[in-house]
């Protein structure tokens, strides 16, 4: 089973884009992105920078609106990801509970939806995806 662990720090929806990272806490965090590695459960893994150097298209109108970033309406942002593969949701929330989380921080727990769990009509829409998937995986 594949899941995604999404850090949410709060707060970070408001950063700079040149907001500045503590290397004590890098550290901390590599030791644990080494500790999902060398369990061999880490598929990948990435930070994100802040809201304030992103953008968002919507599509309210039917045509693609962009608005550069910060975003007033945000509450709650992505700091960063890992994607891991694991045998249950209760051993992704082990791991999650193993990270060196602040106490401004949240990491949300969702698992990858497969193809398996759609109906075999969803499946038949979806045809070629798992091509996709493995072409996206080999490069840019």
């Amino acid at each position: 089973m594949r899941f995604m662990m999404l850090m949410i720090p709060l707060g970070y929806e408001t950063a700079p884009k040149d907001v500045q990272l503590d290397p004590e806490r890098v550290a901390a965090m590599m030791r644990y992105n080494e500790a999902l590695q060398n369990a061999g459960v880490l598929i990948t893994l990435d930070g994100l920078h802040p809201p304030s150097a992103g953008a968002r298209v919507s599509f309210a109108t039917g045509e693609p609106i962009v608005t550069d970033g910060p975003f007033a309406e945000s509450k709650e942002v992505l700091g960063g990801y890992w994607m891991i593969e694991v045998a249950s949701r209760e051993e992704a929330i082990a791991w999650a509970k193993k990270c060196p989380a602040s106490p401004n921080e949240i990491i949300e727990i969702r698992q990858v939806q497969e193809m398996a769990d759609f109906s075999p009509d969803v499946q038949e829409a979806a045809a070629g995806f798992a091509e996709l998937r493995k072409g996206s995986q080999s490069g840019r």
